[in-house]
């Protein structure tokens, strides 16, 4: 299936085929961010799902569509944390055995992901200093022991399972104006971009990257995929490249979202806090993008937007303690 080939009735279908394991997450507005907006704001709380994460809905939708051949033989995924939580997650109600290929990097700052993984029955693979590494070999893992690859992002089952979120958002907000989305390798935003555009072309769609990774933002400019170097970052699950042959996620940013923005360390640190304090939910950094473009005024917004809180799979002690560094340990290992 060809990225131009993506269309309406593919995530339609996708939905139907993750609907017996995936939740249908809230859309609750928030009058603390539509007070200073102009128009009413709602968060989609895509962090509600089991593993934690809105990447299970494509995980799901490419793993369940494989042929018992393909199952049997098992599946192989790279990630930054989330994707190969979710593969992982979904592989085991599915019965299928899993490989997750993760970089130092990851296994460094996202512990608490790993070990997840492994108590879910996969294999963790730890090796590379970045996203690309761990993807290299993932792939040759998968060409030597016949492993179907679930893509993090670029692949058209994943992004399908990704733009049920954008159907679930017109579903439960038929009017909404604006949607903001958290971007790194652009399955999540192309997805819901996919969904919107087609309901209507009028609906703004705008990624949300950081600073320190603008790898699509930086690709976009430069027409073709592009690599940026990997820096630590609050918002880890936003980190890692788009993939030098990138088939999918670049053409549909490009085609489908209206404008990309660049959030910073201090914006992020700062939307983590208001979360907190304002709705009482601990997430994690790439989780809060939206909110942090909101609450640093870094697009304009008019009528009704969603927002997409992607997950709260954290090091909770280290966001807490990012969030208030006075928070000694005592608070810490109470939350």
């Amino acid at each position: 299936m060809a990225a131009k080939t993506l269309n309406l009735a593919d995530i339609y279908q996708a939905k139907k085929r993750i609907s017996p394991i995936v939740r249908t997450t809230p859309l609750m507005k928030s009058d603390a961010l539509s007070v200073p907006s102009e128009g009413d704001v709602y968060l989609k709380l895509e962090f509600l799902q089991d593993p934690g994460a809105f990447k299970v809905r494509g995980a799901a939708n490419k793993i369940l569509s494989l042929p018992p051949s393909e199952k049997e033989r098992g599946v192989i995924t790279f990630s930054t944390g989330n994707h190969g939580l979710c593969v992982c997650w979904v592989a085991q109600k599915a019965g299928v055995k899993a490989i997750v290929c993760v970089s130092e990097r990851v296994a460094k700052l996202s512990p608490r992901r790993v070990e997840a993984m492994r108590f879910l029955g996969a294999e963790v693979v730890i090796g590379g200093d970045s996203q690309d590494k761990a993807g290299e070999r993932a792939c040759e893992l998968a060409s030597s022991k016949g492993l179907t690859m679930i893509h993090p992002f670029d692949d058209p089952h994943v992004i399908a399972g990704q733009g049920t979120i954008g159907l679930e958002i017109l579903e439960d907000l038929p009017d909404v104006a604006n949607v903001l989305v958290p971007l790194s390798g652009g399955g999540l935003v192309s997805g819901i971009a996919l969904a919107m555009k087609t309901a209507n072309p009028g609906i703004r769609v705008i990624g949300v990257s950081i600073e320190n990774a603008p790898v699509m933002y930086e690709s976009v400019k430069a027409g073709h995929p592009v690599e940026v170097e990997e820096v630590d970052s609050l918002a880890e699950s936003l980190l890692g490249g788009i993939g030098r042959d990138n088939q999918y996620t670049l053409r549909m940013v490009k085609d489908y979202v209206d404008d990309i923005v660049l959030v910073s360390e201090n914006d992020i640190k700062n939307a983590l806090a208001f979360t907190l304090k304002t709705h009482h939910w601990l997430l994690e950094g790439a989780g809060v993008a939206g909110i942090a473009a909101l609450l640093n005024k870094k697009t304009k917004v008019e009528g009704p937007t969603a927002v997409v809180l992607s997950g709260a799979n954290c090091e909770a002690e280290s966001v807490l303690k990012i969030v208030n560094p006075e928070c000694g340990d005592r608070e810490s290992e109470h939350y």
